[in-house]
């Protein structure tokens, strides 16, 4: 049976910041039902429910070497819907509040990659392939080959490394090398970790894996030119016949509007009228005016530029004119909060804007909004529009990584497509094809249509598990096991 080490730095229903929770957990699982033996190892971070830390049971404690330092390592258990979950346990380094963006978090995740390896022995069991994703996780691979294949029990690990977002590439001082990783000057070297006066540890993740993959096949393609690169496409494009793109999926266990007990009424692809009841119940819990007729356009992101918020606003006041209601739900930078606020103060009755994380709320914006805006300046893969679809409301999207692989624009000629996309970062652009949808929507036959397309597709991590599956037995066939 195929084992598979997965390596995380958060994981739903432990601990999440973003999407990447999302896949540490529904991607195992869909792996598991495949016969794949996968575990997964994230950091016990204080943040985690207490229902859960009761539930964990502690397997084995070790010491982890971390540069001259000698740091406690506990490692705790817990099964979790036949997902089998370790927690690296260390109180200095996670009982902290929130995740990243401590002053020490080059040495804390050096800790956490150094704790997954240790681990491996003290927990006996040995992966045929350790799954890294994002820069928390990046330098195993160069851990593994330096320090650990000499013994016998790692000489036949492979590893893969997820890009979730090139963005956030963890880059530190060059001390870190000796001090924590134990690594030689050789190391510092642009053919190596050396990036730009510092180390980046995603760098190391994509040079020494032996298979690179992201989140989407566009995505895959985008990041090897330099306005996506982030100043890694060189590389990027050196590995390309080993860059794979897989486009995530949504666990449709969780993302069920005939289940969905989060929303105000369940409903399928059958019985589309109930959608109304939440867009209605919806209106009256935001103090919105209640009429089915006007199209609710909504927006469940966080509010940064790359999620195009600088488009959103920039024709905010001329959309608003239109016979329309805008629901926007989410948190991120001051200035893009305090600019939806004040438009949700001049237009009560068309603009909700509500500045904070609720993930009930999500569900029921996803169940009553009809449309679902996305005009991401890049997006590697997005889970929201794939939440839309599976809940009927239907993508306005830039054409960009996950985005364009997975929306499909309408086309009034042959009635097919599931969603509207304009190409350009541009704000009347985005406004032209967001009119579009309106004039469709005027149309019942025709929008009733879209979105029986949109329900009907199948995002679900079934094919895109059976992807990874694939590439995990093509690492297999070349060690000859």
């Amino acid at each position: 049976m195929l084992k598979i080490l997965y390596v995380a730095s958060e994981a739903v229903p432990f601990i999440k910041t973003g999407g990447l929770a999302d896949v540490a957990f529904s991607l195992p699982k869909a792996l598991g039902k495949l016969g794949v033996d996968i575990r997964v190892i994230i950091p016990k971070y204080k943040g985690i429910g207490e229902k859960y830390k009761e539930e964990m049971n502690f397997l084995t404690s070790f010491e982890v070497p971390v540069g001259w330092r000698r740091q406690y390592c506990g490692i705790e258990y817990l099964e979790y819907e036949k997902v089998p979950f370790y927690f690296i346990d260390n109180e200095y380094y996670f009982k902290r509040d929130g995740l990243y963006g401590h002053y020490d978090d080059g040495e804390r995740f050096s800790y956490f990659c150094k704790g997954v390896l240790e681990a491996i022995e003290n927990i006996g069991f040995i992966p045929d392939i350790i799954h890294c994703n994002d820069w928390h996780t990046a330098i195993i691979p160069v851990l593994l080959n330096e320090h650990y294949k000499k013994y016998g029990k790692y000489d036949h690990i492979k590893t893969v490394f997820t890009v979730h977002n090139l963005k956030y590439q963890g880059i530190f001082s060059g001390e870190i090398l000796g001090d924590l990783l134990g690594l030689g000057k050789e190391y510092y070297d642009v053919d190596a970790l050396e990036f730009y006066g510092g180390v980046s540890f995603m760098k190391g993740g994509i040079k020494y894996s032996d298979l690179v993959t992201t989140v989407s096949e566009t995505y895959s393609r985008e990041i090897q030119y330099p306005f996506f690169g982030e100043r890694l496409d060189g590389l990027l494009r050196y590995r390309k016949d080993e860059l794979y793109g897989i486009v995530n999926g949504i666990d449709y266990d969780i993302y069920d509007p005939g289940k969905d007990e989060k929303i105000f009424k369940k409903y399928d692809v059958n019985f589309i009228g109930k959608k109304e009841e939440n867009k209605i119940k919806l209106q009256q819990y935001l103090k919105l005016p209640e009429t089915k007729n006007t199209p609710v356009m909504a927006m469940v992101s966080r509010l940064a530029k790359m999620k195009g918020l600088d488009l959103v606003i920039g024709i905010l006041d001329e959309l608003l004119r239109e016979d329309i209601q805008i629901i926007i739900l989410g948190t991120g930078e001051p200035y893009y909060e305090s600019k939806l606020k004040e438009f949700a103060y001049r237009y009560p009755e068309k603009l909700s804007a509500n500045i904070l994380f609720d993930e009930e709320l999500a569900h029921k914006i996803y169940a009553a909004s009809d449309m679902f805006l996305m005009p991401s300046l890049f997006e590697p893969c997005g889970l929201g529009q794939l939440i839309a679809l599976r809940y009927g409301s239907i993508p306005v999207v830039r054409e960009t990584g996950g985005l364009k692989d997975t929306i499909k624009p309408f086309n009034e000629y042959t009635g097919e497509g599931n969603g509207f996309s304009f190409t350009n970062y541009n704000a009347h652009d985005m406004l032209y094809t967001i009119n579009r949808a309106l004039s469709f929507y005027k149309d019942k036959e025709i929008w009733s249509k879209i979105v029986k397309s949109a329900m009907n597709e199948d995002y679900s991590w079934s094919n895109s598990a059976k992807t990874y599956k694939e590439l995990f037995e093509k690492i297999q066939e070349v060690r000859g096991i």
